[in-house]
């Protein structure tokens, strides 16, 4: 940075926590205004500060890209693809190193770059486009050495006051990795780590998560959408859009998958299709709120069709649609319950009354008289009833229309055990109550032997 702007920054906004919020809006003005304050704008600066400009880092960024403020050990980006994640980690390589001014250097002297591979780190953290070499001006370009987590013992010699880790969940050797990475950071007075990684479900990062010395900052891919490429952000969502794949490389959020679940995110992901087939029945299973309170369970609405024509091995059932609502009075969930029959052409409402008895079916036929009701009654518990449904699944006799994400995070927290997600799977109950409708039951009733009298 010029030495001039710097000064100039330093003494009108000391120290740095007060200069993000005039800087954010000084971005945000110069892209909301016209073309003739921009000029004006521009007009103002000198050329020291014109060539400062783009490498003021603060001005431009994102919210999720800036570091937070107070006492913490390990910084998280958590984000989709290209949200901007490596030129944030790069930045706050940069602030942590070059300091304001040439001769006042950062608080930082020696920082470890470890990624998946040493090409890895050349090609992303250092010579890519969004780069610590791309984010430097030409007289603070710093000196590196890069570390790979192909070689966690690589680690156990050097020392360091600070690390960037890039794409800590991708890592094969991530434990012992970044085990190795804390015994080296014994320099300086506060070594800090900056993560940058596209959020997977591994056990390394998710105990950072949870640890409290841990801050996390995470945005979605469209976040970046500025610098994006227009067909990439069309082509991503209309493949991808409402999958758990999509929910966890674009809009950056942890999957969460259960030990030993019935279902699993490389299970799911593998029978997903993009078109509603041709089926010989379908149905709607609801799974009911005890109460119409606002503190009450989701209602779990789920369509299923299915082909049974033929021998029974040669059965499929595809998950259509999930029209689970959140907390609603019985009139609210019973309509919804019906509207989903008629927009998929149901033949039949299959309901869940362990809770309301009678009532449940009072209340459908009051919203629609005429409607064929099923009642349900469970008599065994989730697990027992989801095992045989998860058997379907291993059996690749199931498949998912794109765009259930919430019913497929509920049924990667389903295990052997119980639910270990939050609040109650309605939404996998009713799955359950559909395939055990169209699969389940009527195979049972076809391989049953036919016993004839003499």
């Amino acid at each position: 940075m010029n030495e001039t702007n710097a000064k100039r920054v330093s003494s009108t906004t000391t120290p740095s926590t007060s200069i993000r919020p005039e800087l954010q809006s000084g971005a945000a003005w110069i892209v909301s205004e016209g073309p003739d304050a921009q000029d004006e704008f521009l007009d103002a600066l000198d050329d020291g500060e014109l060539l400062a400009l783009p490498y003021l880092f603060e001005f431009w960024a994102l919210e999720h890209q800036l570091p937070p403020e107070g006492s913490w050990r390990s910084w998280i980006i958590m984000g989709g693809r290209g949200a901007g994640k490596t030129r944030a980690g790069a930045e706050w390589v940069r602030t942590q190193m070059e300091g304001a001014r040439p001769l006042d250097p950062g608080p930082c002297r020696r920082m470890a770059l470890v990624g998946e591979t040493i090409d890895q780190v050349r090609e992303v953290m250092i010579f890519g486009e969004s780069g610590i070499l791309a984010c430097s001006p030409p007289d603070r370009r710093p000196e590196w050495q890069a570390f790979s987590a192909h070689d966690p013992e690589g680690l156990r010699g050097p020392q360091f006051d600070s690390a960037w880790v890039d794409e800590l969940a991708k890592w094969r050797k991530s434990r012992e990795t970044w085990d190795m990475l804390q015994f080296a950071l014994r320099l300086g007075d506060d070594p800090r780590v900056c993560i940058t990684t596209t959020p997977r479900n591994v056990g390394v990062l998710k105990e950072l998560l949870d640890s409290p010395t841990t801050v996390v900052t995470s945005a979605p891919t469209e976040a970046n959408r500025a610098f994006l490429a227009e067909s990439f952000l069309d082509e991503v969502r209309a493949r991808y859009s409402g999958t758990r794949l999509g929910r966890q490389e674009l809009d950056g959020i942890m999957m969460e998958e259960a030990e030993g679940a019935l279902w699993t995110s490389n299970l799911i992901e593998k029978i997903q299709i993009d078109e509603m087939p041709e089926v010989d029945r379908v149905v709607v299973a609801v799974d009911p709120p005890v109460t119409g309170k606002s503190s009450s369970d989701e209602c779990g609405i789920v369509v299923v069709g299915a082909c049974t024509q033929g021998p029974v091995q040669d059965w499929r059932a595809y998950v259509l649609a999930d029209c689970s609502i959140g907390a609603a009075s019985p009139n609210t969930w019973a309509n919804a319950a019906i509207n989903a029959m008629v927009e998929y052409g149901a033949d039949r409402l299959v309901a869940e009354v362990n809770q309301g008895g009678d009532l449940v079916s009072s209340v459908i036929r009051q919203v629609d008289p005429m409607v064929p009701i099923k009642a349900v009654h469970a008599s065994r518990g989730k697990v027992a009833r989801a095992e045989p449904v998860a058997a379907l699944y291993e059996q690749g006799r199931i498949s998912h229309l794109k765009g259930l994400g919430e019913l497929e995070d509920q049924m990667c927290a389903m295990t052997a055990q119980g639910f270990e997600g939050k609040g109650s799977p309605d939404r996998v109950d009713a799955l359950v109550w559909a395939l055990t409708e169209l699969m389940i039951e009527p195979a049972a009733k076809w391989r049953r032997p036919q016993v004839r009298a003499i």
